[in-house]
């Protein structure tokens, strides 16, 4: 058997329209995983595409509105993942929202506004499926947090590396409270990714600044988000299972470098 395998396992992918966590739902679904499929109703792209690589791997994918801000939503979420496909094993909260705002302009509703969904988001989903991984004995909670926030500032943005450090605290005392149960927590801090929020002009870098950036980075290239998806991969298998606690830097080598 190949290593990494998620046979016969259910993993809940939030973000799962585009970017980092459709490619995961495609990647997860690849080493044998069920997957429930969450998206945002006013993300502009369309979750279908997501379903059907699931199921072109063969495995089963339920596709689920949500609002990771809200707790109503999110543990409807869960509930129809266990109806539908019976379990849950792994959790990617991946949803996530940027914006560009300076500091001194950043009033107390934008500032939570983008906290309820980055890093509260992250917190209700893995509240919601903790105690079915209780019960079970086995569970991986994992995270999307960035190299902004969780390495780096990113001037403007003072909100998103807010919730993006704040990931890590999370993933650090989960691995601790829950270890004991067989479960690990762990997260994924991406460099520059080529996902349509880095490519987003107003929050983002945008077309040019993601182009331009590449240059700088030792790998000579972006990040795909493929890229990050075999991390979560990797996390969410057996393999993984003496790693709780840790927030993986995957940035192509570019925070190792002066220049």
């Amino acid at each position: 058997m190949s290593a990494y395998r998620l046979d016969d396992k259910v993993a809940l992918v939030t973000g799962a329209a585009s970017g980092i966590g459709a490619a995961t739902a495609k990647v997860l679904a690849d080493a044998g995983a069920d997957v429930a499929a969450a998206w945002y109703p006013g993300d502009p792209h369309d979750v279908e595409p997501t379903r059907r690589a699931v199921e072109a791997s063969g495995r089963r994918c339920v596709t689920v509105e949500v609002d990771v801000s809200d707790t109503k939503s999110v543990s409807a979420l869960v509930a129809r993942t266990l109806d539908e496909l019976g379990r849950i094993d792994v959790v990617v909260a991946n949803a996530a929202i940027a914006r560009d705002v300076p500091t001194p302009e950043l009033d107390d509703e934008r500032w939570s506004a983008l906290l309820e969904v980055d890093l509260g988001g992250v917190f209700r989903c893995f509240r919601a499926a903790i105690p079915h991984m209780v019960d079970a004995g086995w569970g991986r909670l994992l995270a999307t947090s960035s190299i902004a926030g969780a390495y780096q500032g990113w001037a403007q943005h003072a909100h998103y590396t807010t919730a993006k450090a704040g990931i890590v605290g999370l993933v650090r005392t989960l691995a601790v409270e829950l270890g004991p149960h067989g479960i690990t927590a762990n997260a994924v801090a991406p460099g520059v990714i080529e996902t349509p929020q880095s490519l987003d002009p107003v929050n983002s870098l945008g077309p040019e600044g993601v182009r331009d950036f590449a240059p700088r980075v030792p790998v000579r290239r972006n990040g795909q988000p493929e890229d990050i998806a075999h991390v979560f991969r990797f996390l969410a298998s057996e393999e993984a299972s003496f790693l709780t606690g840790q927030v993986l830097l995957v940035d192509g080598g570019v925070s190792l470098s002066l220049t």
